[in-house]
């Protein structure tokens, strides 16, 4: 080979090594794969498995975000009770009686005011204090009225019996309460006196949690025959006889 030969041969070998710098060609204008990323794997916890038993709640750091509880939208509003009107009417087939009215007064029962009130006629229901509440409320809903004097619109209430039904029609509802039970109240007794005015008929100190009603009347009649002629200034006996009933229905008037 002369020197122009090998000169050329030269030229080649260096321009071949100079093209492919590496294992694999590349086209033009591509570019290079980037390298792959290294991964680690996740660890493992040690000791026990996490989601087996004995496992025990992520603390409240670690708990994951609980989803937003949705806001109830509001509810209207209870429609407000009218005003108890100043009189109601109570029926009770059992005795006959249809619409005998009563005044409610601040009082207590068969006091001065109480008393009057009967003896013109209607029925009296003593409120505050030493009272009761409204037909339908949640307490002692007294009633009392005479037995022998004025209209007399309780004579026969000493023979009702449990299950008897007492309608007490007050403004557009009537209000339906069941006799429960006869209870006798001496007004000679603040004991017995306080049973008689509490929420629980019969029950001081203990709280109401539903409407009960006390019809209560004189036991005249009782009292005279077993020789006790005791009364107060207003003439009334020492005894008074209580039925004591339990609201169970409501309807339209």
């Amino acid at each position: 080979m002369d020197g122009r030969t090998r000169l050329v041969a030269t030229v080649l070998v260096v321009t071949v090594m100079t093209a492919t710098p590496g294992c694999a060609t590349q086209d033009e204008g591509q570019a290079a794969d980037p390298p792959a990323e290294r991964t680690t794997a996740p660890l493992t916890p040690s000791g026990p498995d996490p989601t087996g038993p004995g496992a025990t709640e992520p603390s409240p750091d670690q708990a994951s975000p609980s989803p937003p509880v949705p806001t109830a939208s509001p509810t209207e509003e209870a429609t407000p009770r009218p005003p108890e009107p100043r009189r109601s009417f109570v029926s009770i087939p059992e005795l006959g009686l249809r619409d005998v009215p009563v005044v409610r007064y601040r009082g207590s029962p068969d006091d001065g005011p109480g008393t009057a009130i009967q003896n013109t006629g209607p029925m009296a229901s003593p409120r505050g204090p030493r009272g009761g509440v409204g037909p339908g409320e949640v307490g002692n809903f007294i009633v009392t009225g005479h037995r022998l004097s004025g209209t007399a619109p309780l004579r026969y209430a000493p023979s009702l019996r449990r299950g008897d039904r007492v309608r007490v029609r007050s403004g557009d509802t009537v209000f339906v309460y069941e006799v429960r039970r006869t209870r006798w109240t001496s007004f000679r007794s603040p004991r017995s006196l306080a049973g008689q005015r509490a929420p629980v008929p019969g029950r001081p100190g203990r709280t109401a949690t539903r409407p009960m009603i006390t019809l209560s009347t004189c036991a005249t009649i009782e009292d005279h025959a077993a020789g006790n002629y005791w009364s107060d200034r207003y003439d009334n006996p020492e005894h008074r006889i209580d039925k004591i009933g339990a609201l169970v229905a409501t309807r339209p008037a």
